[in-house]
């Protein structure tokens, strides 16, 4: 079992459903949820929708797009189909992670290929767009390190080039934090600031970058300001990405148990109010439905008795915090407030978020 934060499946039943082997709660039967279900989707996409969420970006794992299309496809559908019932938005978002340089161009024309041409995703009236154009998220580009990411410069221009001349798409790149220097996690080779140059909107990739609030707050200074800055230099879209915590105990043992603390929402929200006192229009919360590396915000166990007696779980009261099974989705709707200035940015977590939902 590889999963940490162990997801609130009280509102969900029939093939939404995976029964935890050996695994109970209260003597009973514990589950977690199976996205291949289309009433599991349907669900997720109701909680956007209430919670004031905008949408998703679906990801697609260029190094398991053959083998797992069966299985990723349907839940590509799903997500179609309840993105349009639910009136929110979806992209896909290429992550290149287990990718080959020899292949990876020829693997991303022929899967965008079919999938606007057979699935016929841009067709779709929620698929993302901007200034008309849809949107194609390509996470992965120039990271420094072994990942099987995109290092090489030349080979993601080409990229990024067919992408806009020959698919006509808007590209959103997912970079590493340290794009704008060319430094941290970002390889160092000059090209790459022409590269990162080329995308409309910049994704820098911070989960794990920081794990307080004081490094929060000094992320402010050494990246937010300077990214926002280079990015109006380029005349692009900058989308910091925030997160709630972050735990894989489970999926790496040797791992603590909840490696960076929730805190009862301050340190996503810290995060929050700094991307949008520093100029940023748009935000990324990973993820939605992360419960491996305990990032998601999808509703949750608000406590350990809510969770399989057996093993380790995370749940909402890990911090000693008594929270609703739906309180970050709550705290990620006052953040869709802030952003749209429909509240005033206050660097306070909400004592009551949201209205009465």
């Amino acid at each position: 079992m590889s999963v940490d934060l162990y997801p609130d499946v009280n509102e969900l039943s029939g093939h939404s459903l995976c029964a935890l082997p050996g695994m109970t709660i209260g003597g009973r039967q514990a589950y977690v949820f199976s996205s291949f279900a289309q009433e599991t989707v349907e669900k997720h996409f109701e909680w956007m929708e209430t919670y004031g969420i905008d949408g998703a970006l679906l990801q697609r794992f260029v190094g398991e797009i053959a083998p797992a299309r069966a299985e990723g496809d349907v839940v590509l559908r799903n997500v179609m189909a309840s993105a349009q019932d639910h009136s929110r938005v979806f992209a896909v978002e290429y992550d290149l992670s287990g990718s080959h340089a020899d292949t990876v161009l020829r693997q991303l024309q022929d899967d965008w290929t079919y999938l606007t041409e057979t699935v016929r995703v841009t067709a779709s009236p929620a698929y993302l767009k901007l200034q008309g154009k849809p949107v194609v998220s390509l996470w992965g580009l120039g990271f420094a390190g072994k990942g099987d990411h995109i290092v090489d410069p030349k080979l993601a221009a080409a990229i990024i080039q067919w992408f806009h001349n020959v698919a006509h798409v808007k590209v959103m790149g997912g970079t590493p934090s340290g794009w704008g220097s060319l430094s941290g996690d970002s390889v160092t080779d000059p090209e790459w600031a022409g590269v990162y140059a080329q995308l409309d909107i910049v994704q820098p990739w911070t989960v794990g970058r920081y794990g307080t609030v004081t490094q929060v707050d000094a992320w402010k200074r050494t990246h937010l300001d300077p990214d926002i800055a280079l990015a109006g230099k380029n005349h692009q879209l900058y989308m910091p990405v925030i997160f709630p915590g972050f735990s894989w105990h489970n999926l790496n043992r040797e791992k603590p148990e909840n490696q960076i603390p929730r805190l009862g929402g301050e340190f996503l929200w810290r995060q929050a109010y700094n991307a949008r006192m520093s100029g940023a229009s748009i935000v990324k919360i990973a993820m939605f439905d992360e419960v491996n590396e305990g990032t998601a915000i999808l509703k949750a166990a608000p406590s350990r008795v809510d969770a399989p007696v057996q093993g380790y779980w995370l749940t909402l009261d890990a911090d000693g915090d008594k929270l609703p099974n739906d309180w970050d989705l709550r705290l990620a709707g006052e953040i869709g407030r802030m952003f749209r200035d429909e509240v005033h940015p206050s660097a306070t977590v909400p004592i009551r978020p949201g209205p009465p939902w």
